[in-house]
């Protein structure tokens, strides 16, 4: 049988997967305790190069501890880090820039790069590059973008639950287009109290009469894909 990957959510846009004692990391931001999501991770996948999905501080520390750990990241965000890395006593060669159509594998994991493109924000804030990352062909995770990857539906959609680029009737039509068998909430961390569990509720309307079931994690907690 293959083998479980373990997928675990931290702050707001971050997860962790885990597969035959290997781990890696997408999304570290500065909604996310940075170093207890990287701890054991081999890899880190950022989407862009907003803060927060890269926070470069704690990202870099965790490079100059581990020498064996490596990014991959948009040109953008790849600049910024190898321009801080010297002075942070990390090799500059571990900094890896990627964007969409590629085809790699990391940690264990098997990666395709979906996309390009930040969504649009505001006519007059210019967009940046965003890479989604499809792993194992089973976890989607678009970063800032609603865009549907090719091929056969993933089984695991992690869906942006709330932003500035975002209305809540394209969250629900992503899911819609995508159609996982499940879909978790991520890039929540804008949600108060009050308005998440309203986020929450469509999404699980909308989904579920597709066929999706929405299968929500709080910070810290893991499930098995």
């Amino acid at each position: 049988m293959p083998t479980q990957i373990v997928l675990t959510k931290y702050g707001h846009a971050c997860i962790r997967l885990e597969k035959d004692g290997r781990r890696l990391v997408l999304d570290p931001g500065n909604f996310t305790d940075v170093p207890v999501a990287l701890d054991g991770a081999e890899h880190i996948l950022v989407t862009h190069e907003h803060a927060d999905h890269l926070d470069d501080g704690p990202v870099l520390e965790h490079l100059a501890a581990h020498p064996d750990v490596t990014v991959r990241a948009p040109a953008a965000a790849v600049a910024r880090l190898t321009d801080a890395a010297p002075s942070a006593g990390v090799d500059p060669n571990r900094i890896i820039s990627t964007g969409p159509g590629e085809e790699f594998e990391t940690a264990g994991f098997a990666v395709q790069t979906v996309g390009g493109q930040h969504a649009v924000i505001h006519p007059q804030i210019p967009v940046v590059a965003n890479t989604g990352y499809l792993i194992d062909g089973l976890v989607y995770h678009p970063g800032d973008s609603y865009i549907v990857p090719s091929g056969p539906a993933p089984d695991t959609l992690l869906v942006p639950l709330s932003a500035p680029w975002s209305k809540l009737s394209e969250m629900v039509d992503f899911i819609t287009a995508v159609r996982p068998r499940q879909a978790i909430p991520v890039h929540d961390g804008l949600l108060n109290h009050r308005g998440l569990p309203m986020y929450r509720k469509q999404a699980a309307t909308f989904a579920e009469r597709h066929g999706t079931e929405l299968a929500v994690l709080e910070e810290g907690e893991s499930t098995c894909i």
